[in-house]
C-alpha cells in the first residue's frame, strides 16, 4: 500500500512500511480494539506516507534532491511507468482514496474511516480520480 500511495520508489515505500510497523509495535499496548487491527495499522501507514510527503516537499523547497533509485525487474516497465505517472498527477486525497478502494479493496466507508474524512468526500475524490485516470490512459483503452 505504501508503494501505491507514494509512487514507484520501492525503497522509500519499504522504509515507510518498516517505520509504520515500528510505530504500530510501540503503540500496540494502546490498541483499544474499537476497529479491526488491519484498519488501525492502515491508518498508521497512511499517516507515515503523509508525513513523508510533507518532508519531501520541504526538502524539495530547500533544494535537496536525493539520488533516485530504480528497480531493474519489472514485468512491463512502460505500462507501469504510465500508470505511476497518471497516479502521480492525482491530488493526494484522490490518490489515497483510489488506492484504498480500487487497489486495496476497502469499501468507501472503510477508506473514509481510515483517512478521517466523510464518505461523500471519498466518493468525490474517487470520481475525480477515475475521470483523470481515464483521460490520461485513454489510449490504452483504444488499444484493446
Amino acid at each position: 500500500m505504501a508503494w501505491r500511495l507514494l509512487g514507484s520508489d520501492r525503497a522509500e515505500a519499504e522504509d515507510i512500511a518498516q517505520e509504520a510497523f515500528v510505530q504500530a509495535w510501540r503503540a500496540l499496548s494502546g490498541f483499544r480494539g474499537e476497529a479491526a487491527l488491519s484498519t488501525w495499522f492502515y491508518r498508521i501507514l497512511i499517516r507515515q506516507v503523509q508525513r513523508h510527503r510533507r518532508w519531501s516537499k520541504l526538502r524539495s523547497a530547500l533544494g535537496y534532491t536525493p539520488e533516485v533509485k530504480t528497480c531493474d525487474v519489472r514485468p512491463d516497465p512502460g505500462l507501469q511507468d504510465r500508470i505511476a505517472a497518471a497516479l502521480d498527477q492525482l491530488s493526494s486525497g484522490q490518490r489515497e482514496a483510489f488506492v484504498l478502494v480500487h487497489m486495496e479493496g476497502l469499501t468507501v466507508t472503510e477508506a473514509a474511516a481510515l483517512l478521517g474524512k466523510a464518505e461523500g468526500t471519498i466518493k468525490s475524490h474517487l470520481q475525480r480520480a477515475l475521470k483523470a485516470l481515464r483521460q490520461q490512459l485513454a489510449d490504452l483503452q483504444e488499444a484493446r
